[in-house]
């Protein structure tokens, strides 16, 4: 280590310290992109900067090693470190995990770093932002979850301010805390079922966005218990309410200049986007069932993108593999204004940096082999009849896990992006969630034919 390098460590160090911070923790995350890691006193700041801490990948759900393997290392970057608001004392770094001094193939935040890293050579910068809905409930005396408001019980909940006041306590902390990181957030409601919220944040490079993500669920959860509720990140906790999604809002910049190269005043199909990204819309419309396997990876995912009509208690999620304008009810949506697109198939469960690194590399390949989407779909989707899809070219999104794994191996972008280790360990772990579900009996079928014959 070089003196300089010694000198900016100990400057970060005391920089921290006289925040406050005792602790740093250096994460990094499984399969599912929950945060896992050690925590060191910020004495040890610089042992932890230099790799010190080992993990035994095999007790972690996909970070695929063997118990005889070597260990591999968190590798944290200082420069998205935070410190958690509600507990000050500790500061949390992002992490790479490296084995034996190199990065980590199957690790997810270097899958993104790969792709990012394509993005650059070809002149461009990912922008990402990502829309958070989420749920805060409690356990009633039954231990069922139920909304953590007792008059948050509403047909119609979307937007209404009586409820966001009765929640006002956790939401507006956990508010709070994402401006004092710096994350600006420009609105924050109701959403559409009963203990639904969504919080909108700014837009910032996918690397940093991802980071914020995956730190905003581990947040988010922590604030809500100080409240004695929880936040639930499951897609479709009720059957008849809306699910929670987590919209991809991207566009890429000039990596010198940053100016948007996918807004345009003059766009012929009326959208306000350039060719570069009705290119790289092509390109994830191409991909997009194999996608579907990584932004919408459980198996709950897909009771929420269910073909449905727009009224409170079902769902606004897409089915269908296709793009539009302002038009919920695709894939990809292009919103007013223009400037960028919004894969809206994601939801919130969703590992951000494989979720990230899929789309974007679906939409190099659109680039680079001058794909067209045809036009946008203007009109509502959901009212079209199979045959009618059929005869447009229009396919659905898979349907269930099982279907979007099928999808994802069959797709030889899925190994380009993830490596032959990841892409293995991902789509076994998937394969064995669904048939783990498969094999339940559920209420559900006791219900219906434990005493129908």
């Amino acid at each position: 280590m070089t003196a300089a390098v010694t000198a900016e460590i100990q400057s970060l160090q005391k920089a921290f310290e006289a925040k406050g911070v005792r602790y740093a923790f250096a994460g990094y995350v499984d399969v599912h992109g929950v945060s896992k890691g050690k925590m060191v006193p910020i004495q040890h700041l610089d042992r932890m900067l230099g790799g010190s801490e080992l993990f035994t990948g095999a007790a972690l759900d996909g970070v695929p090693q063997a118990v005889s393997d070597d260990e591999v290392a968190a590798v944290p970057d200082a420069a998205n470190a935070m410190v958690l608001p509600w507990k000050p004392e500790v500061a949390w770094f992002p992490s790479d995990l490296h084995l034996h001094g190199r990065p980590f193939e199957a690790c997810s935040r270097n899958i993104l770093k790969r792709q990012l890293a394509q993005a650059a050579q070809l002149g461009f910068r990912f922008n990402l932002g990502i829309e958070t809905e989420f749920y805060i409930l409690r356990d009633d005396e039954h231990g069922e979850p139920v909304p953590a408001a007792a008059r948050d019980n509403h047909a119609k909940p979307c937007y209404d301010l009586r409820l966001l006041l009765d929640n006002f306590g956790p939401v507006t902390e956990l508010v709070e805390a994402m401006n004092t990181l710096g994350w600006d957030v420009y609105s924050f409601d109701h959403e559409d079922a009963n203990g639904q919220f969504e919080t909108d944040f700014m837009y910032a490079d996918a690397l940093t966005m991802t980071d914020r993500f995956v730190f905003f669920r581990f947040m988010a959860n922590e604030i809500a218990r100080k409240h004695g509720y929880y936040a639930t990140f499951m897609p479709k906790p009720f059957e008849n309410r809306s699910g929670s999604g987590a919209h991809y809002n991207m566009s890429l910049a000039d990596v010198d200049t940053g100016a948007n190269l996918f807004e345009t005043a003059a766009d012929p199909r009326g959208c306000g986007v350039t060719k570069l990204a009705y290119q790289f819309i092509a390109g994830v419309l191409k991909h997009g069932a194999a996608i579907s396997a990584v932004i919408a990876p459980t198996v709950n995912s897909y009771k929420r993108l269910v073909r449905q009509g727009s009224m409170s208690g079902t769902t606004w999620a897409p089915v269908f593999i296709c793009y539009g304008n302002n038009n919920r009810t695709n894939m990809i949506r292009v919103p007013m204004g223009g400037g960028r697109i919004e894969c809206r198939a994601a939801d919130i469960a969703c590992n951000p940096y494989l979720g990230a690194a899929m789309v974007l590399a679906a939409g190099l390949e659109g680039i680079r082999e001058g794909l067209d989407p045809g036009d946008p779909h203007r009109e509502n989707m959901y009212l079209y009849s199979e045959d009618e899809l059929k005869a447009m070219g229009v396919a659905w999104l898979p349907r269930n896990l099982e279907e979007a794994i099928d999808a994802f191996e069959a797709d030889p972008l899925s190994r380009a992006v993830f490596g032959d280790l990841m892409f293995r360990t991902f789509a076994d772990f998937k394969r064995q969630e669904w048939r783990e579900y498969h094999n339940h009996v559920s209420d559900w079928e006791r219900r219906r034919y434990l005493k129908f014959f």
